[in-house]
């Protein structure tokens, strides 16, 4: 996948607690303590990029060993005259440092004013996109991706991007468009088979959202994402048997991961019973 740092920065993708009023929750953008900022960090993207060139290369290099040494390189490199390439690495770094919504904003203000091509901007959006959702700021998410999507229409990943964005705001039904669309240019996409599925239960379509489900087990029978989402299914069903087999397996395949996390509580929350919840 072209951004391999998504399922980190999205969190959980289907990531949903059992609460008394059901499964509620949409996606959780956090990391979890043991995710280390090379784990999180959207590294730049595979070519067209904004800019290439050995101080790029050394920049980028240092963000995943000391980000705070590769602001510092950057602020001096944009001083020499390091343009687009210098102000990239800048706002990751301070991603990296642990301000996506001050680098959210760098990223977007540089694929706005960025004369370099519309795939290479798109990309650069689509970092803005991940960071606002770190940032909790869906709103300012979807607007990234909506601009990424102008430069680069039939990206399936930026397409995957907004609909996180979509879900977040509760605006389920465009989050399925948009997954449509996904999953018509990539069919064996599992990930949007996931947040797919969300969406329909979060609309009370539980037979939809479970043959999703069914769907992306069936791709990707070890993803632990779609393995909690199944859980909230089964619950929502009445199968406790089946759920908790499917959240016990969910965090055994990622442990110290945000979808363990959730899992963990929906596990928590199961065997306390109704009384507790």
């Amino acid at each position: 996948m072209r951004r391999q740092t998504r399922t980190v920065l999205l969190g959980a993708f289907a990531a949903a607690a059992i609460t008394a009023l059901g499964a509620v929750a949409w996606v959780t953008v956090t990391p979890t303590p043991a995710q280390t900022a090379e784990d999180s960090l959207p590294t730049p993207p595979e070519p067209p990029r904004l800019a290439d060139g050995p101080d790029y290369e050394r920049c980028i290099a240092l963000l995943r060993s000391d980000p705070e040494a590769a602001r510092v390189f950057a602020a001096e490199w944009d001083a020499r005259g390091g343009g687009d390439g210098a102000r990239h690495c800048q706002a990751l770094a301070l991603l990296a440092l642990g301000e996506p919504a001050s680098a959210a904003q760098r990223l977007e203000t540089l694929a706005t004013r960025s004369q370099a091509s519309n795939p290479a901007r798109a990309a650069v959006y689509a970092q803005a996109t991940q960071a606002w959702l770190m940032a909790g700021e869906a709103n300012r998410a979807y607007g990234a991706a909506t601009l990424a999507l102008t430069l680069s229409p039939e990206d399936v990943d930026l397409l995957v991007d907004r609909a996180v964005a979509l879900g977040s705001l509760s605006r389920y039904q465009e989050a399925i468009e948009d997954l449509d669309r996904a999953l018509v240019l990539a069919p064996e996409r599992a990930e949007a088979l996931v947040f797919r599925a969300a969406a329909q239960r979060h609309l009370d379509r539980v037979e939809l959202s479970a043959r999703d489900i069914d769907r992306a087990l069936a791709i990707d029978p070890q993803n632990p994402e779609a393995l909690l989402e199944r859980g909230i299914i089964r619950q929502l069903r009445g199968d406790t048997a089946g759920a908790r087999e499917d959240w016990e397996r969910a965090i055994a395949m990622a442990p110290n991961s945000a979808t363990a996390d959730l899992a963990a509580q929906n596990l928590a929350l199961n065997e306390a019973g109704p009384a507790r919840r």
